[in-house]
């Protein structure tokens, strides 16, 4: 039986032709995402949703859905979905926990080497026809080696960045609610610490914590005042889990050296003092964008779709609906 699926994106990889081939697809996103009230008419007559992080679903576009089934999040994070209200309505979550781990840990790595050692500001330099031959004291950025990285947030990302650190001498830290066991952090080289103890001890801090209120702000003016002075911060996780201007106090006055954003709190505006300082490296919330990766995503997105709406279990569920197919 066809079903009626709503996509708010073009999908790379062929998983748009995957559905098209099996229900009727409703394509609503073009160069500019659908408005909330574009997703919600859209939602009322369809049986499914394939969105993106930057979709917003709330709880009075679920309840309205009456034919709802199922929803696909074409990321890890699904902060931008009420899930209690799915969960309440008897509607599936599924997400992209697996596919996008080594793509966003290269791009943490990516950041911190590029804010540590200067260089984008590096590039900035030379195209500005400044760089006139080499000097002893030009552009010194911080080294990596015997100096301590803190994780904030050890899920498969987390994860995935503490595995490179081996390669650059450094030792880690982390911190998050659950420990984990002992033969993962023996795995890792890591050592759990508490937040203040991670704040304290860090030279360089990745942040790779879920969205949602227990964790926004979580590197707020406090915390950022008790990081070792000279660290730097590196944010590939949610936007909201960093205080964007506290940040900016801090590295106008030194406190913290630089620091390497990938997402933002009010994306896609950034806080515009950040845009101004040259020891900010700034990306496009690009953590997962390779070919590979983004296609992987989709197909892992839209077969799970499919599955529930087969009437078979997803192979990355977010909640437990007391009817799911």
């Amino acid at each position: 039986m066809s079903r009626r699926i709503v996509v708010t994106s073009p999908l790379p990889g062929g998983a748009l032709e995957l559905v098209r081939a099996r229900h009727d697809v409703d394509l609503l996103g073009g160069e500019a995402a659908p408005t909330a009230h574009e997703l919600h008419s859209a939602m009322r007559d369809a049986d499914a949703l394939l969105c993106m992080l930057t979709d917003r679903v709330p709880r009075d576009s679920i309840a309205a859905a009456r034919r709802l089934r199922v929803i696909g999040n074409c990321a890890v994070g699904y902060d931008n979905i009420d899930v209690a209200a799915a969960t309440e309505h008897g509607v599936q979550v599924v997400n992209t926990p697996n596919v996008l781990t080594d793509a966003t840990a290269d791009l943490a790595w990516a950041l911190l080497l590029a804010a540590a050692r200067r260089i984008a500001e590096a590039d900035r330099f030379v195209r500005a026809g400044r760089f006139h031959g080499w000097r002893l004291d030009l552009l010194l950025g911080r080294p990596l080696r015997g100096r301590t990285l803190g994780i904030a947030g050890m899920g498969r990302i987390g994860s995935a960045i503490a595995e490179r650190a081996r390669g650059f001498g450094l030792s880690v830290l982390y911190t998050q609610r659950h420990r984990l066991d002992a033969h993962a952090e023996e795995r890792l080289g890591a050592r759990y610490v508490d937040k203040a103890e991670l704040l304290a001890q860090s030279d360089f801090l990745a942040l790779g914590l879920p969205g949602g209120p227990a964790t926004r702000h979580w590197l707020d003016h406090d915390a950022i005042a008790a990081l070792r002075p000279g660290a730097v911060v590196v944010n590939t996780g949610r936007g909201s889990t960093l205080d964007e201007a506290a940040l900016a106090d801090a590295l106008e006055r030194g406190h913290i050296a630089a620091a390497g954003l990938d997402v933002f709190e009010r994306e896609p505006d950034v806080e515009p003092r950040l845009l101004a300082l040259d020891n900010v490296v700034l990306a496009p919330h690009i953590g997962s964008a390779t070919d590979e990766t983004r296609s992987a995503m989709a197909r892992a997105v839209a077969e799970d779709i499919l599955r529930v709406l087969a009437g078979e279990a997803p192979h990355n569920p977010v909640n437990s609906p007391a009817r799911s197919a």
